[in-house]
């Protein structure tokens, strides 16, 4: 069974870093398009940051500058790295990413959700 398993969220301090990880499982061929949403209490969910297939990326403006979207395709796992988080950046973070499965196809899947908390 494929799916998406986050990890690396927790609680930091104004000014401080965490990644995100966000690891495929199962039988995968490739990594295609990928993301990172967020979703703070009360909001829509909303793109933070992607990164085509081709690599090129696109960052919300709250973030640029501070958020870094990579992957590894050895290891089929795709990273956020965040940096001089704010209290603002408070929310409960998704991965997206389009999987080429074998034998079946490209499908979108997302990861169940890590919780980032900054605050001091």
């Amino acid at each position: 069974q494929v799916q998406l398993v986050e990890s690396g969220g927790g609680l930091v301090q104004p000014g401080g870093s965490l990644r995100l990880s966000c690891a495929a499982s199962g039988s995968i061929f490739s990594i295609n398009a990928m993301g990172w949403y967020r979703q703070a209490p009360g909001k829509q969910r909303e793109l933070v940051a992607a990164r085509t297939s081709g690599g090129s990326t696109n960052y919300a403006d709250s973030v640029k500058g501070r958020f870094t979207i990579s992957r590894d395709n050895a290891k089929n796992t795709m990273y956020l790295q965040m940096n001089s988080l704010k209290p603002e950046d408070t929310a409960v973070y998704y991965c997206n990413a389009d999987l080429t499965i074998p034998n079946r196809g490209k499908f979108g899947y997302w990861g169940q959700g890590t919780q980032v908390t900054v605050s001091s």
